[in-house]
């Protein structure tokens, strides 16, 4: 369990700019882009966020300024929701590397959660292994930030994946198409593309984080080793050195790939992350150049 919290207060502010973003058309939705967040005819209020420069002049509430002296933007609705859904692995694999993969996905779905909560987004939350936990529903603007932490806080690494299982659930409880982001790494004993590809022929938008330890990717071992896995406890003995290394860490990066090919090819994005990079360059570095934010 981390120690420390979950999200720094510091860095909050430099993600009120930030929006979650899909790109699909969904069944029963005006369009398939993100809600408009300027003023205008016929637009419902919804609340105000700090001004930053370079937003419209034209959205600051000029009466707030004149009481408060600060300036605010005021945010407005034009579109209806897409269902935001957001996944966060806590099988035992997660639980390893140096810097956990567990607390750096927790770090960053609270980071997630609170773009959605200052765009006035509903997000929920599902852990899973091999089935889903009971969700969460993270809604109601940014000073509901404190209860999704605690939530968040509140889970703890344990079982075996499975992905075709936790997809077949899903499916059935969530029956209305939407942006699928899933924090994982993505070891399952079974080939988690099948199920993958089934989330996407469903219509689901996938936005796919792939997180990994160095030591996932790099093993820093040598000799003679017993390797046991995290979650089925299975062994297996090897002998590591440089040239085992180099092989690894290709069939790695193959397989990667691989794993980015097939969520692009139906649509989707994949952002790969290492747990050694800091949440804030991960967020504002790869997540935003995949545009699942901007």
């Amino acid at each position: 369990m981390a120690t420390e919290p979950i999200i720094d207060k510091s860095f909050l502010e430099k993600l009120e700019r930030l929006t979650i973003h899909w790109r699909k058309s969904f069944p029963g939705l005006v369009g398939g882009h993100n809600r408009s967040r300027f003023p205008g005819p016929g637009q419902e209020f919804l609340d105000h966020r700090h001004f930053h420069h370079g937003d419209d002049l034209r959205a600051v509430n000029w009466r707030a300024y004149l009481r408060l002296e600060k300036l605010f933007l005021k945010m407005f609705q034009v579109e209806p929701r897409v269902p935001v859904r957001l996944l966060i692995d806590i099988s035992q694999s997660m639980a390893t590397g140096g810097v956990a993969k567990f607390d750096y996905a927790r770090r960053l779905a609270a980071a997630l959660c609170y773009i959605g909560l200052v765009r006035l987004d509903t997000i929920t939350v599902f852990p899973f292994t091999d089935r889903l936990g009971d969700p969460f529903m993270c809604c109601g603007g940014r000073h509901r930030l404190a209860p999704t932490v605690d939530y968040l806080t509140a889970l703890a690494p344990g079982g075996r994946t499975s992905y075709m299982q936790v997809v077949r659930q899903f499916v059935s409880a969530n029956p209305q198409r939407g942006l699928l982001i899933i924090l994982s790494d993505f070891l399952d004993e079974e080939d988690c593309a099948r199920p993958l590809q089934f989330l996407a022929d469903y219509g689901h938008e996938l936005l796919l984080i792939h997180l990994w330890a160095e030591e996932d990717r790099t093993p820093p071992w040598d000799g003679d080793l017993e390797l046991v896995d995290a979650e089925t406890d299975a062994k297996l003995e090897i002998a590591f050195g440089p040239d085992a290394r180099t092989a690894y860490t290709e069939a790695f990066d193959d397989w990667a790939r691989s794993l980015q090919e097939t969520v692009v090819r139906k649509g989707g994005r994949y952002v790969g992350l290492s747990t050694s990079m800091a949440i804030e360059d991960a967020v504002f570095g790869p997540l935003a150049r995949s545009r699942g934010i901007e």
